[in-house]
Formats: C-alpha cells, sequence, structure tokens
C-alpha cells in the first residue's frame, strides 16, 4: 500500500466517482450527551472499485455507510450519488434510490425461512428495473446447485452467499457491505469474500466493504482508515490479493 499513489488515483478516477461526500458530519443525542459519529468526512468511492473501511467499534464507518446507502441522513455535509445530490432528498426519492441503485449485505443474512434459496433472491427481482435472473445470480456466488434449499439447509456461509446474490439480482450501481464475514470463521469468510469479489470483477458493481479483519483490506483498490468519526488514512493498494489467499 502507498499513500503517494492515493492523490493520483483520486486525480484520475474523480470525474467517475459514484459516490462522493463533502464536509460530511452526524451527531447524534442521548438525553443532553452529543455523539458525534462523523467529522467532516471529504471522501470519493470510484466507479468498479473495490474499497475497504477499516477502524475499530464507534468510529463511523457503519453510520457512513448508512448515509450512502440513504438509510440515514447527515447533520451537515452533501452527498452525491454521480451527480444527483443524496441529502435534498425527500424520504420517497431516498427510497427509489435504494430501490434502484443500492445493493445491502449485512453481518446477519436476513433470509425469509419459508423460501428457498431462488425465492430469496427472486423477492428483490419483482421490483427492479433491470434484474439478473435469480438462478444467475446465485450461480455468480457459487450457489447454482443450491436453489431450491431452503436457508435452513445452508451453512452460515452459504446463507451469506445467498444474501450477496439477492443484493446483486437487481444489478445495483453501489454494494455496501457491512461486515459480511464477521459472524464467520475465516474459511467461510474467504468464501463469502470471493462472491463479492467475483461480483466486482464480472458486474463491475461498486463495492465498499466495512470490516475489522485487517487482512481483508488487501483484496481493495483503496483502504480507508477511520478513527473517532474521522478518515485517519487512504491508501492504495498497488498489488491487489485475490480473497482466496487471505486468511485471519
Amino acid at each position: 500500500m502507498t499513500t503517494a499513489a492515493t492523490a493520483a488515483a483520486q486525480s484520475e478516477a474523480g470525474p467517475d466517482a459514484t459516490l462522493r461526500t463533502e464536509g460530511l458530519t452526524k451527531v447524534y443525542h442521548t438525553g443532553d450527551v452529543e455523539v458525534h459519529a462523523l467529522r467532516g468526512i471529504d471522501l470519493e468511492i470510484y466507479e468498479s472499485e473495490l474499497m475497504v473501511l477499516l477502524g475499530p467499534s464507534g468510529s463511523g464507518k457503519s453510520t457512513l455507510l448508512n448515509i450512502l446507502g440513504g438509510l440515514d441522513t447527515p447533520t451537515s455535509g452533501r452527498v452525491f450519488f454521480r451527480d444527483t445530490e443524496l441529502t435534498d432528498m425527500s424520504e420517497a426519492a431516498l427510497t427509489r434510490y435504494r430501490r434502484e441503485h443500492v445493493g445491502f449485505v449485512f453481518q446477519f443474512y436476513n433470509l425469509v425461512p419459508s423460501l428457498t434459496a431462488y425465492e430469496n433472491v427472486a423477492l428483490v427481482t419483482e421490483i427492479a428495473r433491470a434484474p439478473i435472473d435469480p438462478a444467475e445470480a446465485l450461480k455468480t456466488v457459487g450457489l447454482g446447485n443450491r436453489l431450491d434449499h431452503f436457508p435452513a439447509q445452508l451453512s452460515g456461509g452459504e446463507q451469506q452467499r445467498v444474501a450477496i446474490a439477492r443484493a446483486l439480482a437487481k444489478k445495483p450501481d453501489i454494494l455496501l457491505c457491512d461486515e459480511p464475514t464477521g459472524a464467520l470463521d475465516s474459511e467461510t469468510g474467504v468464501l463469502v469474500l470471493e462472491a463479492l469479489e467475483s461480483a466486482n470483477h464480472e458486474f463491475g458493481t461498486t463495492t465498499a466493504l466495512i470490516t475489522h479483519n485487517a487482512p481483508i483490506a488487501d483484496m481493495a483498490n483503496r483502504v480507508i482508515r477511520f478513527g473517532d468519526g474521522h478518515i485517519v488514512e487512504v491508501t492504495v493498494n498497488e498489488a491487489r490479493r485475490a480473497a482466496a489467499e487471505l486468511s485471519w
């Protein structure tokens, strides 16, 4: 990784940013206590890149991801999806933005137990503009032979890959992943990362991934390190490692 390459990468790719923030802050109020989750975040996430966000719990990573995905709004600052400002949007417009442009993957899979893997993925294709066939999405994450299995018949890693296929099936511009390997052991987590890697390569989906596992940063184009609501370091991987080579 090098910080020297970062400025050049930003300069070259800046015009092609999928997401951009300017002076983003988020303050939560708990009684008389103010919690500053984000403190003036300026960030660009470029088309088709895979970005990893690292930092301790409470450093602002999940808050940033929620704002980028239209699940939360900032206290101040601006957020842009390409040339459209999200911070000017109504609730209805944010809902449309999430539905049409964003895929989410969380630590817990949130699959419907009574539906098969295929049916869980098909749920999102019914409301998407130009969806991928559910079977194709499941094949992309290595589950082409598990279409008719229910969540209870799948391992934790397989369930997470179904969740990834579900997020991918609506062909989002952006994939936001919050600790997708957090509930998994290293070996199973690598399979999940391979699914994300495959989606990034095959569909060119702009991907931002939060993790506590520092070795996962090696598979990213860029690594953003957070601390106390600030971006403390941005680095570029000159040579990325394949997900299959990782362990933690």
